[in-house]
């Protein structure tokens, strides 16, 4: 691997985990894109859809990781993850990622893409319905169905190993309107079941190949300094400004998804 290369995946693992700590998402919903398309753009070879998906997971376990642990050193304030929806959910989006993780293994990079352009579209269109009603914004004493938890984390964890993302980018809409979650709690409750969600497919991905070594080494470097500054970020910006930030973000990601399908 040249030097080119070795800067652009550094770039590229910051800008992931940037967003992982400001918004709560693992990184991939931006980073599957551009290591589809960025590295081509400065005469790099290409990725193919299964190396991307490998790491992107293996960004999305550090970025989440370390996001995880900046928070439970209390520098964003009191903690607002509630333990019992990490652990449900969690449960569920392990299982589903693991099984994704290893199936990738078996599917065309097409496939793959496709499947990241339709989550990508069912976020956007989630992130659109408004929330009924407004929440106390704190992480104790919180009442969500339990069932709908486990099965919708199990379904995301699912399609989320086989793109290599951690799924909060699908799994923050389902929060917020399905489970009705406080967005505050949303955010932070959704690192650490996507730090669950990379453990499943990190491991799926190991199992399935397809796993540059030494692009993988850069772009979690550059997922090791990106999420603090994210996470500091985030605790100076207004709620509302986080969920549209959110939208544009996931609705950016599709329209360059699907460009080039439908072209």
């Amino acid at each position: 691997m040249d030097v080119l290369l070795a800067v652009i995946m550094l770039a590229l693992g910051l800008a992931g985990s940037f967003f992982s700590g400001l918004l709560g998402i693992g990184g991939a919903i931006i980073n599957y894109p551009l290591l589809l398309f960025v590295p081509p753009l400065f005469g790099e070879a290409a990725f193919t859809a299964q190396e991307v998906s490998a790491i992107s997971m293996f960004q999305v376990f550090f970025a989440s990781l370390s996001g995880v642990l900046f928070r439970r050193r209390g520098k964003n304030g009191p903690s607002l993850v509630h333990k019992e929806l990490v652990l449900y959910m969690g449960g569920g989006v392990l299982a589903g990622s693991l099984i994704g993780g290893l199936a990738s293994k078996y599917m065309p990079g097409d496939t793959i893409n496709v499947i990241y352009g339709v989550l990508a579209i069912m976020a956007v269109v989630l992130m659109l319905i408004p929330v009924k009603g407004k929440r106390q914004e704190e992480g104790s004493g919180l009442a969500f169905n339990k069932p709908l938890a486990v099965l919708s984390a199990l379904a995301v964890g699912l399609v989320s190993g086989i793109v290599g993302a951690g799924g909060a980018f699908i799994l923050i809409p389902i929060m917020l309107t399905l489970l009705k979650i406080p967005t505050r709690t949303t955010i932070a409750s959704s690192l650490a079941i996507v730090f669950i969600s990379a453990v499943g497919g990190v491991v799926g991905k190991i199992g399935a190949g397809h796993i540059p070594l030494l692009p993988v080494i850069f772009t979690v470097i550059g997922s090791l300094l990106g999420a603090p500054l994210g996470s500091r970020l985030s605790a100076r910006i207004n709620v509302k400004y986080l969920r549209y930030a959110l939208i544009v973000l996931i609705a950016a990601t599709a329209f360059k998804i699907w460009l080039p399908i439908l072209l």
